[in-house]
């Protein structure tokens, strides 16, 4: 009996020591799904005047590229990424906006380095944006990675979170739909 309550009390410390050493959990998903309506804001940008996704409407499809942080590996990848099939997406009538929670300077500095000729959009004053369209890390204060295509009417018609959003296939994708069924 005494060797079974042994037995007990290690498995439990054991288990406890293992849900302690773990990974901290998955950001949440976004509340947003495909066919929603984009949240409209108007942001500053590393272009020099501020954006309006609603200026969009009617003219061109949208894709957002939230990341987490400038400078950062990931981050690098993805905008390089973007800035390596920018040609191909502005020939099918999309624009491409890279946002984080950084303030303006440092992804200007950002930009600069990477030599990106897309805007960065800074979600820096209120992180408004980033929460919502639900990929807010509120205790963290940036975003988690992800990436939204908007069409012409200002619907959301693609959605990738998470390391998936480091490629911008997908989203290339999707605008390759969408601009092929606008001009059926």
């Amino acid at each position: 009996m005494r060797i079974l309550s042994v037995l007990l009390v290690s498995a439990a410390v054991a288990g406890s020591l293992a849900a302690q050493n773990a990974a901290p959990p998955a950001p949440p998903k976004t509340n947003l799904k495909v066919g929603d309506m984009a949240p409209d804001f108007t942001l500053p940008s590393t272009a020099g005047k501020p954006v309006t996704l609603s200026d969009f409407r009617g003219k061109s499809a949208v894709v957002l590229a939230f990341f987490p942080a400038a400078f950062t590996g990931g981050c690098t990848k993805e905008m390089l990424g973007y800035q390596a099939s920018l040609a191909k997406l502005e020939g099918i009538e999309t624009k491409v906006f890279g946002i984080s929670a950084d303030n303006t300077p440092s992804q200007k500095a950002f930009a600069e380095k990477l030599n990106l000729t897309f805007p960065l959009l800074s979600d820096f004053a209120k992180r408004q944006v980033a929460a919502d369209y639900g990929v807010l890390i509120a205790d963290r204060g940036f975003a988690n990675r992800a990436t939204f295509v908007i069409d012409k009417e200002g619907r959301i018609q693609h959605i990738e979170e998470g390391s998936a959003a480091i490629d911008p296939t997908g989203a290339e994708t999707a605008c390759a739909r969408i601009h092929h069924k606008q001009t059926e």
